[in-house]
């Protein structure tokens, strides 16, 4: 495949990039849910490093706009059928929104139960809402209902690609590597 077909250099970076990050914010995420910590400080540093790397895939998520719009993809091939142009232009408007929302909300939520995130543990952000209770309950169950969409779209990117990879062979993942 010609270096034309394939997106730039650091769309390449950043969708990777976004994809380690995703499941480390995933998985601690699914292990605070899930497999709730007894030890207190340890389920404090899981809600760190997943709010934390949540924050980072915020930033990456404008760089990847923006180097999107700088950039515009390749086209896909021309044999694609239009179902499938389709589905693939809304999974990743849908992904890219919650790129965006997932981590404006939790960190919301988390501010409004009156926790202000320090990053990494190190730097202290800004809390723009005080403590509401109720807020922190609806915004948490948003962030839930979002986590669940998010794991769906991821799914069905995945899906795409191993449709383009092993029945349609296309090629289209040489794109991104």
């Amino acid at each position: 495949m010609t270096s034309a077909l394939r997106y730039p250099a650091a769309a390449r970076w950043l969708h990777w990039l976004t994809a380690v990050l995703l499941v480390v914010v995933l998985t601690a995420g699914l292990w605070i849910v899930y497999f709730e910590p007894k030890d207190e400080g340890f389920k404090l540093r899981l809600y760190n490093i997943h709010e934390s790397f949540g924050v980072i895939v915020f930033a990456l998520a404008i760089a990847r706009l923006l180097t999107r719009w700088r950039n515009p993809p390749p086209p896909l091939p021309h044999d694609t059928p239009v179902v499938i142009k389709r589905c693939a232009r809304v999974t990743h408007l849908s992904l890219y929104a919650l790129l965006l929302l997932m981590p404006a909300i939790g960190f919301l939520a988390t501010n409004a139960w009156g926790f202000p995130l320090r990053l990494f543990d190190l730097i202290p952000l800004p809390s723009p809402i005080g403590k509401d209770e109720a807020l922190a309950g609806t915004l948490s169950f948003l962030h839930g209902c979002g986590a669940i969409a998010i794991g769906a779209l991821i799914g069905a990117h995945l899906a795409g690609a191993a449709h383009h990879t092993f029945i349609r062979r296309d090629g289209l993942l040489k794109r991104m590597t």
